[in-house]
């Protein structure tokens, strides 16, 4: 616990040191007013981007020119879909063998009478419905991805990459506090 509380200490110090006041050593970004913005520099719109897709999801992709992302999209929901309507079939069957279990009355007739009895019947839908449950909020949070997804591939069309950014890994050998020696991999990235 007190663990936990030196950590959130610590980030609270780093985020009052970055935030609360200037210090040094900060990094001052000067913006000239003659030079391009943004929004001339890119030719998509993030944000109509994201809206595209939360109307219609793909159809931000297509306006971000990555029309192979609505195949994977589509068939990810198809698969949320038939999952929540199994799940839900299997909850109502078993909802209604319960009903039919605990009524009392000889003309409803339980299906499972022989394969389960009344705890497993309860069990078995209380697990059905936790399932869909679960997979509706899954599909709600792939369908958010879907939108993020549109609005920061708008934001990355605007990127240029060329040779003059590189990393390069290579093995090295280092020496460790104990004065022995230590080998493992060097990443170098290089700006020019």
């Amino acid at each position: 616990m007190r663990f936990f509380f030196s950590i959130v200490f610590f980030l609270l110090i780093g985020l009052y040191d970055s935030f609360g006041q200037i210090n040094a050593d900060s990094l001052f970004l000067v913006v000239d007013k003659n030079e391009a913005s943004f929004k001339s520099i890119s030719k998509l719109d993030p944000n109509r981007s994201a809206l595209m897709s939360a109307v219609l999801p793909g159809l931000g992709q297509a306006y971000n020119g990555q029309p192979w992302k609505i195949p994977i999209i589509y068939g990810g929901g198809l698969i949320f879909a038939h999952y929540i309507n199994y799940n839900h079939r299997l909850y109502s069957e078993f909802q209604n063998a319960l009903i039919a279990e605990t009524d009392g009355n000889p003309e409803t007739v339980n299906p499972y009478v022989d394969v389960f009895n009344k705890t497993s019947l309860i069990r078995n839908r209380d697990v059905s419905r936790r399932n869909r449950d679960y997979l509706i909020i899954i599909t709600v949070g792939y369908y958010l991805l879907n939108v993020v997804d549109a609005h920061v591939s708008a934001h990355l069309q605007e990127f240029e990459i060329n040779d003059n950014l590189s990393m390069d890994i290579a093995p090295s050998i280092q020496t460790s506090p104990l004065f022995s020696q230590a080998i493992g991999f060097s990443v170098s990235l290089n700006f020019r």
